[in-house]
């Protein structure tokens, strides 16, 4: 690790997200996701959903340079989102957002953790296979307008199988 990464990384913490993070999330969202972004209001409701939501934004220096959010219910939990600027992707921060997602689902004793990821997206599969996440299906055309297929991945946490899972999304 160099000498500016080390600097970088010191001055990296999490925390909750707040209604008054949406606007520097939404730069984020809106710059890796286009078309495809969530809107302010789904992002409104979200943070509204204290019993069933856990949001986190990564922060360096007072700036926000990623995010992520678990749903969870009883019984099952969802990793909403997670993204990371552009220019820090690479330092590890999506890994640290996603720990502190399965963190929070082991908290709450849910029995695993799903999540959709893009077909196109090799990296954040490769990153949620080293999680240990295995891939049960496949969401065709779910993200649009590019009507690219979705990966359904789950991470079983306390010995429920994963194929158990797979039909309920």
């Amino acid at each position: 690790m160099s000498a500016v990464d080390v600097t970088r990384s010191s001055t990296v913490a999490l925390r909750p997200m707040r209604w008054w993070d949406i606007e520097p999330v939404m730069e984020i969202e809106h710059d890796l996701f286009g078309d495809e972004s969530w809107t302010v209001a789904m992002f409104w409701s979200e943070l509204s959903e204290h019993d069933t939501r856990h949001y986190l934004v990564v922060e360096d220096r007072a700036e926000i340079i990623g995010y992520a959010g678990l749903c969870a219910y009883p019984e099952e939990s969802f990793v909403q989102t997670i993204a990371v600027r552009r220019n820090r992707q690479g330092e590890g921060l999506g890994a640290r957002l996603l720990t502190a997602l399965i963190e929070e689902a082991r908290r709450r004793s849910e029995p695993m953790v799903g999540l959709e990821v893009r077909a196109d997206n090799p990296i954040a599969k490769a990153m949620y296979l080293r999680f240990g996440f295995e891939q049960v299906g496949i969401r065709k055309g779910y993200y649009q307008p590019s009507n690219t297929d979705a990966v359904l991945m789950v991470l079983n946490l306390n010995g429920v199988n994963p194929a158990d899972w797979a039909g309920n999304g």
